[in-house]
């Protein structure tokens, strides 16, 4: 993933508004009208969070009679996850250290808890 497709795959992800159409997406195709339907905004904004989606890989249009139904492309995600996985390691290294630091608090208080009583 180039950083371009990275920088365009986050900020398409930025929003929410983009997040939940890419959530009814995934369900299935949509079309405009049906992926605007939850939203109280203006059929240019729809049409300007769908370029931006469309821009970043992650939906195509498709052509369905006289529709052109959306479709999620999972592909960009994909390599975004692939990204994110190089970084795994950091945030469980973090976790493994919480997990030691609560255990030795929980003991040390157990502890306490047992001096206290004599």
């Amino acid at each position: 993933m180039t950083e371009a497709q990275l920088d365009a795959t986050f900020a398409a992800l930025a929003d929410p508004t983009r997040r939940a159409m890419l959530a009814r997406l995934a369900r299935g195709a949509a079309t405009v009208t049906e992926l605007a339907q939850p939203f109280n905004l203006t059929q240019p904004s729809i049409s300007k969070h769908l370029k931006v989606l469309e821009r970043a890989g992650l939906i195509s249009r498709g052509r369905a009679a006289q529709t052109r139904p959306r479709r999620l492309e999972a592909a960009p995600l994909e390599d975004l996850a692939h990204w994110l996985e190089a970084y795994r390691h950091l945030w469980d290294a973090s976790f493994d250290r919480l997990d030691r630091h609560l255990k030795a608090a929980q003991s040390a208080a157990s502890k306490g808890k047992t001096n206290a009583g004599r």
